[in-house]
Order: C-alpha cells, then structure tokens, then sequence
C-alpha cells in the first residue's frame, strides 16, 4: 500500500507573519522580531486556528493514517494543538526537508530592505526569476524542490493510504509543483494568483493519470469554528519582477 491521498496544511499565525505584514505595511527595512526562523512560535490568532483545525482533523481522523510535520516550531506547535488528545496514538515524523525556504542574507528584510540594502540582490532576482534566484545563503525554489523531490520519494512509498503533512506556503506551493506536476511558468502563475492561508487545508488524490488537486487553500474550518482567516504571504518574497 502506498499513499494516495495527501491533506497539506500550511502552519497557523505565527508572530513573524504579523511582524513582517505590519514591517511591509509601515515601509521599515528590516522585521523587528529577535528569533531565529526554527523557533519563531503561533500569535494568539494562530493558535486559535490550530484549534480550529482540530476539529478537522477530528472528522477526517480516522482516514489520516500519517503525519509528517516541519522542525519548525511553529508547524510542530499547529499540529500539536490539531491533534490535541490523538497525539499519542499518532505516527508522526518531523522531517527537516520540510522546513520552511531560507532566504540568507535576505532574511528579516522587507521589500524595501532589499532594495536599499541589497539591491544587486533585487536585480539579479529580475534577471533570473523568482524561482531561480537563490540569495546568497539562502535557497531558490528550484533549491527547495529539490529537497521536497528527495522527502517525496521515501514518503509516497511508504505503508500508509492517507496522510497530513504541516509544514510553509512555500511548501505546499512547491508539493503542488512536483505532484501535478506544473511547469516553472504554471507555478508562478498558479502563486501570483493563489495564496496559501493560514491553517488551510489543501487536498490532493493520486488518479491512474498522477495527481489531481481537488481542493487548495480551504478554510471551512475557520469560519466554523469562529477562528479569523489570515492572509500573510509567509517570506517576504515580493520584490518588484
């Protein structure tokens, strides 16, 4: 048996995603948050969608038969609350190829930080698009997809039908590149015009063809539960094309 249903969950809320809105917003250079990317833990507001989610995850339990989650804390913290009490009987695995892109010295700079500090940075990703440019210190999506190609490749194989993975809109974007599969134009296209929220659930079934999406981004889950739907753009990837 191998997996043929996959659930992608983006984490909840997390204190950087409000800093660096609220940074972009007020036109600063720099996020003013004092943790490092791996520890950055969910506001008020994410935790209140993770325990959103539970209730999800409580009427699809019984079909989820893996659980595959970031290092992050705050992926490992929205799965954590998802579950609640059925964390003990749950196969989880943190697995590092799922952690979120790393922008190098790009990192905690907004728009405008990269075009006043790095703006040889800021012409080269015009040049070389978004899903080539690699900061230096940092990966491109092509990088990170190369990664997920490798988490792929052992997770899809293994003895589970159905399984739930948390981990970054970059992710899920990319998850859904490799398994559809999406062209680089398609990808970019599809992210320009396609966000991932906030503890949303995205869906994907293996037909006799490949993958087939049946649901991005949803948020019923949310709105149910009375928990806000947040629309942050995850790293602030947003210089001018």
């Amino acid at each position: 048996m191998t997996v043929t249903e996959l659930w992608l969950v983006r984490h909840g809320e997390s204190i950087a995603n409000t800093a660096a809105t609220r940074a972009e917003l007020e036109g600063l250079e720099v996020i003013p948050i004092d943790i490092r990317d791996a520890d950055v833990p969910l506001s008020r507001t994410g935790r209140d969608q993770a325990a959103a989610l539970r209730t999800w995850v409580g009427e699809h339990r019984s079909a989820l038969d893996a659980f595959w989650v970031s290092p992050y804390l705050r992926a490992r913290e929205t799965l954590a609350i998802a579950l609640g009490g059925n964390a003990v009987d749950a196969a989880i695995d943190v697995d590092e190829r799922l952690r979120d892109r790393e922008l190098g010295i790009l990192d905690l700079l907004t728009t405008r930080g990269v075009a006043t500090r790095h703006p040889e940075e800021a012409a080269r990703r015009r040049h070389l698009g978004k899903f080539y440019h690699r900061p230096p210190g940092g990966e491109s999506w092509a990088d990170v997809a190369l990664r997920l190609r490798s988490f792929l490749g052992d997770a899809l194989s293994r003895p589970a039908q159905s399984a739930l993975v948390v981990a970054h809109d970059a992710v899920v974007m990319l998850l859904l590149y490799l398994l559809l599969p999406m062209e680089e134009a398609e990808l970019l296209e599809f992210a320009a015009s396609h966000t991932v929220l906030n503890a949303s659930v995205t869906h994907l079934v293996r037909v006799e063809s490949g993958w087939r999406l049946v649901e991005f981004s949803a948020v019923d889950h949310l709105t149910r539960e009375g928990a806000a739907v947040t629309v942050h753009p995850g790293s602030p990837d947003v210089h001018p094309e």
